[in-house]
């Protein structure tokens, strides 16, 4: 359960939380494979190999940015599957990510948590220039935000958090967490102890086997209503 004090700061995942990451990578990978005349070949299978390298590498030393870190797991598991590409593929899925939208409800249920006193923040993984797009389709509701570029750091690494506190003059204890992702975001919410209310959208991705998120809601429009039956 959530307890203590009202948060003035409330940090937010961006891609698969307020912004359709899913839907988006798939929609792009459609279109190159329908590009390339590989059909044949499952999209899930694709996205499950490249988000698997993906986390590999955000992990890796020295730090790559973002856009490196995509093109590498891009091409990696395009020819594990036996898919050429080129630098016009890849482009293609950085624009789609930048382009992709929020959810339905994100922007209304942003809205009310602004009228609500709150301050809002996104924390992510990703590059300034890339979630520049993303941001910009949130209706103008988010204060500040903080990414692995400006940190040097990637969730689940506490190093990205930390720095948003710092960024944000506040503790671990003024501020919740929202997020959809379990390997990244509930993992840091274990770590760190930090609050945390889960986004589960059905996606079948799955909780650490040790730790409970202190809520769990199907979308952000069940968010102001659960601060609100706190007395927040």
């Amino acid at each position: 359960m959530l307890n203590g004090e009202k948060p003035t700061w409330l940090t937010f995942d961006c891609y698969g939380t307020l912004i359709q990451w899913d839907e988006g990578v798939r929609a792009a990978l459609t279109e190159i494979l329908e590009k390339r005349g590989r059909t044949d070949i499952a999209i899930k299978d694709i996205i499950a190999w490249h988000d698997g390298r993906e986390h590999e590498l955000e992990q890796s030393v020295p730090f790559m940015k973002f856009r490196q870190i995509v093109s590498m797991s891009f091409i990696e598991a395009m020819a594990h599957f036996g898919v050429t590409t080129d630098s016009s593929d890849f482009e293609l899925l950085l624009s789609r990510i930048s382009a992709m939208p929020p959810f339905p409800e994100v922007v209304a249920a942003l809205t009310e948590l602004k009228s609500m006193g709150f301050k809002l923040c996104i924390v992510s993984n990703t590059e300034d220039a890339v979630i520049a797009g993303n941001v910009a389709q949130l209706g103008g509701a988010i204060d500040r935000v903080i990414t692995a570029e400006q940190a040097q750091a990637y969730k689940p690494n506490p190093q990205l958090f930390n720095h948003a506190y710092r960024e944000l003059g506040i503790d671990k204890s003024d501020v919740v967490h929202i997020c959809a992702s379990p390997l990244l975001d509930l993992t840091a919410a274990r770590d760190m102890g930090f609050r945390c209310v889960w986004i589960d959208r059905g996606t079948g991705r799955k909780a650490p086997h040790d730790y409970t998120p202190n809520a769990v809601l199907p979308d952000l429009s069940q968010v102001p209503r659960l601060f609100k039956s706190l007395g927040w």
